[in-house]
């Protein structure tokens, strides 16, 4: 063996020990990452997310928080918040025609996001795609999908699929050890029982006709599934289609005796979504109960014990439908693609990213994978289980229709299903002014 060969094997062993060396230590760096991020990658991504919503105030407090969080993985990403209000759809349509989006927005309409896909201004997250599943389940990130590609990250959420009810009004009619239904054909029943005690079941606001969406929608689904669903909420189908008269009909069962309605027909048409709460959470209580979503106790000025005064159930099941939920909430969309961007979203399907403000309260959270014991109000930390546990997941379908049919004052949805609750019986005649408004609508 020559003296060059020698010294040039000896260099090789040396380089390989080096290399081997090497590995292990990567393998201790990525115990000191923790949450599935090394602290090598970290210092890796650099560069800034700038980021729009519509939260203000309290809640944009909490975003920060929930940013902060962020920067203590990626310390050299600065995040820049822009908090945009009500006005967030306007303000990102003006940015996205001049050319300037944000890098990320959270954003409370589907529609507005797929206008945005067809417009070609977002960017897929598909790198996200198995992390989000993994978190939050394949229906939610169905929700956040165009045409089977992942865009939006349903990150922060309202179960509508709820019912709360006065806990004295329903023990004086039904016994302290009654049971919440559990199925539609209970709750009808339990509705005539509380009526023949005295005091109507159902606080209807009417006035708002955003509430009788979210009633046929969460009917609906369960009636029809999910597939019609997404057929109805497309137009795919129309609104004269049997499914849709189903679940109008069952709707009847709840609309159509006035007199188990708080200031019966013509007064709950006069109802706005506060005053009907009203009803329900008072000392001196008009009805026992009213189908609306888990952001219902933060709304009565009156000061009532949670479990002692109010309660709630999960909206039951029709024909056998196993557990489902209709929310609404914010999907994060992503206008740019950079690594920055794709750590922040990365970073939003953890447990820990929702945690922070689940803490802070004011928060449910989609993630399935959450501790339900960071929730410390009992009754959201109930809320949020049974929209984790929902086998099925959709969002408010009159946020996914086009605003002219779905979201708009005096026209569509909600005046058809006002003028529903004032003839619940005209279920054909409402179907067909349904379509006719959808057909204008999704032109």
């Amino acid at each position: 063996m020559t003296r060059h060969r020698w010294r040039f094997l000896a260099l090789l062993a040396l380089l390989l020990a080096a290399l081997v060396a090497g590995c292990g230590g990567d393998d201790d760096d990525d115990d000191e990452g923790g949450a599935g991020t090394t602290t090598e990658a970290a210092e890796d991504v650099s560069g800034s997310v700038s980021i729009a919503g519509i939260w203000i105030g309290e809640e944009q407090a909490s975003f920060r928080a929930v940013i902060d969080g962020f920067r203590e993985q990626y310390p050299d990403v600065e995040v820049k918040y822009n908090a945009a209000g009500d006005n967030l759809p306007t303000v990102l349509s003006t940015a996205v025609e001049g050319g300037n989006p944000p890098d990320l927005a959270a954003i409370a309409q589907p529609g507005l996001m797929q206008d945005f896909v067809t417009r070609g201004a977002l960017k897929p997250l598909d790198f996200a795609r198995e992390a989000a599943v993994e978190n939050f389940g394949e229906s939610v990130v169905e929700t956040g999908s165009v045409d089977g590609q992942f865009y939006g990250l349903f990150w922060k959420a309202n179960n509508k699929s709820t019912i709360w009810y006065n806990v004295n009004v329903f023990e004086d009619a039904l016994g302290a050890d009654a049971e919440a239904p559990e199925t539609w054909a209970e709750l009808v029943e339990t509705a005539q029982t509380i009526k023949a005690s005295g005091i109507p079941a159902f606080s209807v606001a009417g006035a708002d006709g955003w509430t009788l969406t979210d009633l046929f929608e969460n009917i609906y689904l369960r009636t029809a599934g999910p597939e019609k669903y997404d057929q109805l909420a497309r137009h795919e189908i129309k609104w004269t289609d049997a499914s849709v008269k189903e679940a109008l009909r069952e709707m009847a069962k709840i609309l159509k005796d006035g007199e188990n309605i708080a200031g019966g027909t013509s007064g709950a048409l006069q109802t706005d979504f506060e005053t009907a709460v009203g009803n329900v959470f008072s000392k001196n209580p008009k009805a026992a109960m009213i189908i609306e979503g888990d952001f219902v106790p933060g709304v009565p000025k009156v000061k009532l014990k949670p479990k002692q005064d109010y309660d709630f159930f999960a909206f039951p099941s029709l024909g056998g439908s196993g557990p489902a939920a209709v929310g609404s909430g914010n999907l994060v969309v992503a206008f740019n693609d950079t690594p920055a961007v794709q750590a922040f979203i990365n970073y939003l399907t953890t447990p820990e990213s929702a945690e922070i403000w689940v803490k802070r309260g004011g928060f449910v959270s989609p993630n399935k994978n959450l501790d339900a014991s960071a929730y410390g109000d009992a009754l959201l930390r109930e809320t949020s289980t049974t929209l984790t546990e929902a086998e099925t997941f959709r969002f408010d379908l009159s946020d996914l229709a086009p605003s002219a049919f779905g979201a708009t004052v005096g026209q569509g949805m909600w005046k058809l299903l006002q003028d529903f609750l004032r003839n619940p019986g005209n279920v054909d005649g409402i179907a067909r002014q349904l379509e006719t408004a959808a057909a204008r609508a999704y032109k």
